[in-house]
């Protein structure tokens, strides 16, 4: 089992169970959200990264363990933050609704 979502963002060539994967997809009415970021912040609230967000509204970190927050900013929207665990071997698949 891969761990990604149907239509999500593809794992090939990486080796999960030496990553602590964070993934995703920002969405608005059900709707893929490409024109957003998605910061990655430690639980100091700390920004640690940040990246756009694809066509498809996917995004992908490769963080530490642990707990973090995800910070969402979009166009017309109000910052959304979704906390995460992640830990090494795993995926953590995360939809943020806007």
């Amino acid at each position: 089992m891969c761990g990604a979502t149907e239509g999500g963002l593809s794992l090939d060539g990486i080796n999960v169970a030496k990553e602590a994967i964070v993934q995703g997809q920002v969405l608005r009415d059900g709707e893929p959200v490409g024109n957003a970021y998605v910061r990655l912040l430690d639980r100091t609230g700390e920004f640690t990264a940040e990246v756009p967000t694809s066509a498809t509204g996917h995004f992908r970190f490769f963080a530490g363990e642990g707990e973090w927050t995800l910070r969402t900013l979009a166009p017309k929207a109000e910052p959304v933050d979704k906390t995460v665990v992640a830990s090494i071997g795993t995926v953590a698949e995360v939809v943020i609704p806007i």
